[in-house]
């Protein structure tokens, strides 16, 4: 009978061999294992590994990246992103294992969350670690497959630290909707976020949804994602990212609800607008209306509401035929007449 190696059974081989592993004669893997020996011999980090030692074909990324995991700061970091994933699930901006969250520790290293798992349950030993073309350099679980926009969004605006990614429903049903949230009603989000765009749907986790997210990425950093989600990115740090989703989210909530009211939305002036706009260019947050003119700010021209609920108006009575109406009338003279005779 043949033997069966588990990830386990792999990881245990790779601390015998210390980073190389030697399969018994007609060993059989399973796929999660077959996975785990690819990761080693591409330079994964094995754990419980002796100091020093080293994996076969081990490339420099996977070094530094051993040499991050060991760093109080990292270990920090990964508590922080199991926080926010918490938070997300909290909130109902995920489910299932929707979601990512990711870091740039360095030039060629970033810390991601892994795939197929809960935001609400990831402890800081399943995160991962990839270089900036998106190979795994360590970790247990594998990378999220959509780290790569993660990555295009990193690389086309330099500011980017962090990026997070989710589903809020409500900004969610805007992008679905591809409606673009108006502007000029609530200061926060003018400050902070600003603007936001719809990136056209493409299969998540490919190039071309990286790109398309990725373009827009130089002037926002919030992005609605059609019939998607949302994505957003910090030049701070993954709280920041993460208070982006809060912003939006609570956004769209609270116009989708006013718009409800029957009325029509207020907005602030232009003037007003460009206040707002000094104090977000002090903070560093880019945004392609500063530099304006106040005339051209608060164009809310694409921004329709959606249908007012109503009761139909009720059907017209349809109009009786003219000779029924005669022969009725005739039916009832001869009847009152011949009531009035016997009177």
């Amino acid at each position: 009978m043949k033997t069966i190696l588990s990830v386990r059974d792999i990881e245990h081989l790779a601390r015998q061999g210390n980073g190389t592993v030697r399969l018994p004669e007609g060993a059989m893997l399973t796929p999660a294992a077959k996975d785990r020996l690819t990761e080693i011999e591409a330079g994964g980090v094995v754990r419980g590994a002796r100091p020093g030692a080293t994996t076969t074909g081990k490339a420099k990324g996977a070094s530094e990246a051993g040499a991050a995991d060991d760093s109080p700061e990292v270990r920090a970091l990964k508590e922080q992103i199991c926080d926010i994933g918490r938070r997300l699930w909290a909130r109902e901006y995920v489910d299932g294992n929707g979601g990512n969250i990711s870091i740039r520790l360095r030039d060629n290293l970033v810390l991601c969350t892994p795939t197929l798992v809960s935001k609400g349950f990831m402890k800081p030993d399943d995160l991962c670690f990839v270089d900036m073309e998106g190979k795994q350099l360590a970790g247990a679980k594998r990378r999220t497959s959509e780290i790569l926009m993660h990555l295009q969004i990193m690389k086309r605006q330099p500011k980017a630290k962090a990026v997070v990614h989710c589903h809020p429903p409500h900004a969610t049903a805007f992008a679905i909707a591809g409606v673009t949230p108006p502007t000029c009603m609530i200061p926060e989000i003018e400050v902070f976020v600003g603007k936001v765009p719809i990136a056209p749907y493409r299969t998540p986790g490919t190039p071309e949804m990286g790109k398309l997210v990725a373009d827009l990425s130089e002037q926002h950093n919030t992005i609605l994602m059609a019939n998607h989600g949302v994505v957003s990115w910090s030049h701070l740090g993954v709280e920041d990212a993460y208070f982006k989703m809060e912003i939006i989210e609570a956004y769209c909530r609270t116009v989708l609800a006013a718009s409800q009211l029957g009325t029509d939305l207020k907005t602030f002036s232009g003037e007003q607008l460009s206040d707002l706009l000094r104090i977000k260019q002090k903070l560093g947050i880019p945004d392609p209306r500063i530099g304006l003119k106040e005339c051209e700010l608060c164009d809310n021209s694409d921004w329709r509401p959606g249908v007012t609920c109503a009761a139909p108006a009720a059907p017209a009575e349809p109009s009786a035929d003219p000779e029924i109406e005669r022969a009725v009338q005739t039916i009832t003279d001869q009847i009152m007449a011949r009531l009035s005779s016997k009177g």
